[in-house]
């Protein structure tokens, strides 16, 4: 369990640091320009898919919910692809598979949390990261034609925020591997006394 909850924190890590570094680079670009917001997405949606797929193939046999985030990251691959292949795509279209992206991501992080409420604390964390991705996909399907720079912004702030909660939610992972780890240590250390005691 300790390992599945292990490559679960990174995982979360991984994904927290690369959106915040997304929405930051959207950010400090306030000319940003169509074709390098399409370069930016593409770039935070295929290493986000990539992280995530590496490992959850990599815990597949330890763990029995690994195509989780193994859909979350297929989803996230597929819309980098999307913006890799049709860099003439226009800011409707773009914003529009962002969108998506970030609906079926969010979909997926609250099942995740579900489905890991037995084992950890606070998954109140990625679920709340699931409905902010999940507003903000409804909020850019209702909104699509909104101006360039109010767009930049609504997606910077929105990758920023969605990186910060996945980051603190990685953490208090941590934090719970490692309360698991010396409670373990605890249990394990009379006995080990024991048997030195009696050999």
């Amino acid at each position: 369990m300790n390992e599945v909850l292990s490559r679960s924190w990174r995982m979360l890590a991984l994904r927290g640091v690369i959106a915040i570094l997304f929405g930051v680079l959207a950010l400090a670009w306030p000319a940003l320009t169509l074709l390098a917001l399409a370069a930016l997405f593409a770039a935070y949606a295929l290493l986000t898919g990539v992280v995530l797929v590496v490992g959850s193939v990599k815990s597949r046999k330890s763990n029995e919910d690994w195509w989780l985030p193994l859909m979350v990251g297929l989803v996230s691959l597929g819309a980098g692809a999307i913006a890799i292949i049709h860099p003439g795509l226009t800011t409707l279209v773009l914003v529009l598979v962002m969108g998506a992206n970030a609906m079926v991501t969010g979909v997926l992080d609250i099942a995740t949390a579900i489905r890991l409420r037995k084992t950890i604390r606070n998954e109140g964390l990625l679920i709340l990261n699931g409905a902010v991705s999940i507003a903000f996909g409804v909020l850019v399907f209702l909104v699509p034609d909104a101006g360039a720079l109010a767009l930049v912004w609504l997606i910077s702030f929105y990758a920023v925020f969605s990186g910060i909660l996945l980051l603190a939610f990685a953490f208090r992972l941590r934090a719970r591997i490692k309360g698991m780890t010396m409670e373990k240590d605890r249990r394990t250390m009379p006995e080990r006394r024991m048997s030195a005691a009696h050999p």
